[in-house]
This record gives C-alpha cells, structure tokens and sequence, in this order.
C-alpha cells in the first residue's frame, strides 16, 4: 500500500488525501476553513451523510501532513474498491450524474454550492453512487453562477448523450479525456435530432458554441453563465435533470449479455460448478473478491452473499448493464459490476501517471474468479499461459480458474476461426505453468463436462 500524498488530489488547494500506516486521511488546509466550518456547522454534511449521499468521516489529532498549511485532519470512511467513470456501464454514470445534481440542489438550500462536478468525486458503496469529496462544497455567493456547471456537462452530460444517442462504448472516450468529454467534440459527434431537445441544444450544442466564440478572449469562462440568482440556478439544475431523463439506453442482446442462456453446461453440470466456486469462496474466506469475465454475476453472487465485496468486471456493456439493474433491483451491497477489457485493462493516468491507478495498483484482491475465461484470452487473444499466469500472480492471493480444452464445443467454436496454432494449450501445460506461480490446493473436474476447475494460491 502506497504511503505519503495521494495523486489524486494534488491539484486541490481545499485540501489533499494521503495514507499513513496503511490508514486513509484528508488533510483540510487552512485555505478552506469558512468553507468547511460552514459545511459542518449548516447541517448539510449530516443530512447528506445520512442520506447516503456523502462519505461521512471523523476528525482526528493525527499530525497532518504539511502543518503550514493545516486547519483539520479528517479521516473519511474508507471505499472497498476505487473504480472510475470509463469503467461504469451507462447506469451507473447516469445514475452518478443525478447524485451530483441532487447534492448540488441540496448545497442551495444549504447556502453552500458545489465548486467541482468531476464523476472522479463519486463513487458506488453499497450498490449506490457516493460523493466521496468532502472539500467539494463551498460557501453560496448571492448571484455567483454554477462554476462546475461546465465540468458537469463534460463529466456526465456530454458522454451520457453520446452513449444514448450514437454508441455506449463512447463512454470510453472519458478514458482519453480525463477532464471530461469537450463540449466542441460532442456537439460535433452527436446526431442533428439532438437540436431538437431543448436539453442537449442548451448543455451541449449552444454551450460548446459558446466555448468557441470566448475562446481566445479575455473572459474567466466560468463567468459566462452571468449572473445568477438562487432560483436562477435551481431551474438550471432541474433543466439538466430533465435533459438527463431523456437520456436512456436499453442493454440489447451482445456476444456475451445472453451468455447463460445458450452455454454448453448441462443442468447438473452448473450446479456442480457453482457448488464447487461456492465451497471454495467458504474455504478461502476472502474480503475482497475480482471476477474477471463475470457477465452478469451469477458466480460474483456466490462470493457476495458469502460477505465478500465482489468487483464484477466484463467488457460487454450490455452484461454490465443488466447486472448493475440486478443490483439497484435488490438492493445489493456487496457487488460493483463495471466494464473492464482484459486485454487492455485500465492504466495508471494523468499527471505523473499518478491520478489514476491501474488495475493491479488497485489490487491485490483476497481471491480472484477466472472462470471460462482463459480459453478467451489464449485462443482468441494468443496471449501464453504463462503470461496469464504470472498477471493472474499480480492480481490476488487466491485464485479459482476454469481450464476448458480443446475438445470442448465452446473452444471448438474459437477453432473454427482460425488456424490451431496453440500446442501448448493442454491441461497438462496449463498446470505445470501455473503451478511457478501457484500452488494447486484443489483440483476437480465439472460433472458432465470436459472442464476442469482449480483452487490456487499464489506462491510467496
């Protein structure tokens, strides 16, 4: 675990967050006092702490960790697992953007305003999204426009239309554009029937028009909104929320979103391996579980209802989708579906690649689920096993892997493709690779099937 000063908050004169002896602070700087004292003293933090809308966290006599500059040291309740706007399927960034609307509705009434909208500042607990910047509010100027309305627009608005109205896999353009999705871009690329919503003619087209016309001048851009009374702002916030319910994009049938339905397991043969994945889970007792190609979480649940915070990761959207409404459905605290393409995982990002962290530097998980997984990536993707091997090693303590052969029909699909160009994909192989890295606790074949599972531990 990383000690001192995180990268994530260094460009934030409010504050900063860093890890000491393993345990999460915010350092308030002194900067920031009349905002924070406000934020406390008006009852907005315990409002929205209660709500679920805020982290809430305690202040503490730790020495901070640049005293010039210090009012408080707070120490936020810490998050299971860190994810991030171009990992969420639609839902869920929509369903963030409404957080970040109604917070800022609720600030108003407060008499304090949110002064960042980044989707960095929220994240999901217990199957909801979460504002997790406590140094995110600031004291309520009469007639000050919304100086984040720019960044919300980039943040949700702008990627949220472009997955609606053109593709859902544009949500990956946040992963390019770290501070959101251009205005200019959007308008550019969405179709010419959006003119015609009031919402997206206004947030985005004229918005983005604006942008251009400023662009070389002289004007602090956070200003061009004008000025603006309280209630001025409330309608802006409800014009957006409207512009956001226009917004909807139904998950239809993909490769994957329909995987369970047409897989070659017999009944009693996904019984067996959903017995198997579950004695397992209550054998290792993990924390904290990754399931790489999790679909729509049938395996994730085995080690969710077993108390584990399990991180469902697939790189069908549409998968992600119907498990994140699996989720909102029933109210699921222990599961977080999002979009992850293991061939090309998210990277460490921005400046100093220190703001984002990479998948691994956000690991290591109690136990890792590969489960009809590596016949995808060895045949379909000619990555070696032992090149699995050693980034599952990366991953997790413990690991429950499904090695599917050759002869198995979902394999010979693969096949069919494609030249047979793997010798080395055999069980004997794949056993004797894994085993460098992993010691083989258990090991037993899935009824009726040619498939074999595994319960590894990862070699110290």
């Amino acid at each position: 675990m990383r000690q001192g000063r995180l990268g994530a908050s260094f460009r934030d004169p409010s504050g900063f967050l860093f890890i000491r002896d393993g345990i999460l602070y915010r350092q308030v700087n002194r900067a920031y006092a009349r905002d924070y004292d406000r934020l406390m003293e008006s009852g907005l933090y315990e409002r929205l702490v209660k709500a679920g809308f805020l982290v809430p966290h305690t202040e503490v006599d730790v020495e901070p960790m640049d005293a010039s500059r210090a009012y408080k040291v707070i120490r936020p309740e810490r998050i299971p697992f860190v994810s991030y706007p171009y990992e969420w399927t639609f839902g869920q960034l929509r369903d963030a953007a409404r957080l970040t609307l109604t917070v800022q509705k609720s600030a108003l009434r407060a008499g304090m305003s949110l002064k960042d909208a980044s989707a960095y500042n929220v994240q999901f607990v217990h199957g909801r999204p979460m504002l997790i910047d406590t140094l995110s509010f600031e004291v309520y100027r009469e007639g000050e426009p919304w100086v984040a309305y720019r960044q919300f627009c980039q943040h949700f608005l702008a990627p949220l239309a472009l997955m609606a109205y053109r593709d859902v896999r544009l949500g990956q353009l946040l992963r390019i554009y770290i501070d959101g999705v251009p205005l200019d871009l959007a308008s550019r690329l969405l179709p010419r029937r959006t003119y015609l919503r009031f919402g997206l003619l206004a947030h985005i087209h004229l918005h983005a028009g604006a942008q251009r016309r400023y662009a070389d001048k002289d004007v602090d851009r956070a200003r061009l909104q004008g000025k603006m009374s309280r209630q001025s702002l409330l309608n802006l916030i409800e014009s957006l929320r409207s512009a956001l319910r226009g917004l909807r994009w139904k998950p239809g049938e993909s490769e994957w979103s329909d995987y369970y339905d047409r897989t070659n397991y017999t009944v009693s043969a996904f019984e067996h391996k959903k017995h198997l994945v579950a004695r397992w889970v209550e054998m290792v007792k993990p924390s904290l579980v990754w399931d790489l190609g999790a679909n729509t979480g049938v395996f994730s649940r085995l080690a969710s209802e077993r108390g584990a915070y399990t991180v469902a990761f697939d790189v069908d959207a549409a998968a992600v989708e119907r498990n994140y409404r699996q989720v909102k459905r029933a109210k699921e605290r222990n599961l977080l579906p999002l979009v992850l393409d293991l061939t090309n995982p998210s990277p460490a990002m921005g400046w100093h690649h220190r703001e984002r962290h990479s998948l691994v530097e956000r690991g290591p998980a109690d136990l890792v689920l590969a489960l009809a997984l590596i016949h995808h990536l060895a045949i379909s993707n000619n990555v070696p096993l032992e090149d699995l091997a050693e980034f599952f090693y990366d991953l997790g303590k413990y690991l429950i892997i499904e090695f599917v052969p050759k002869k198995d029909s979902q394999v010979q699909k693969l096949l069919r493709r494609r030249e047979d160009i793997f010798d080395q994909y055999r069980r004997e192989e794949f056993e004797r690779l894994f085993s460098r890295y992993f010691l083989i606790l258990q090991k037993e074949q899935v009824n009726e099937s040619l498939r074999w599972l595994y319960l590894m531990e990862r070699r110290s």
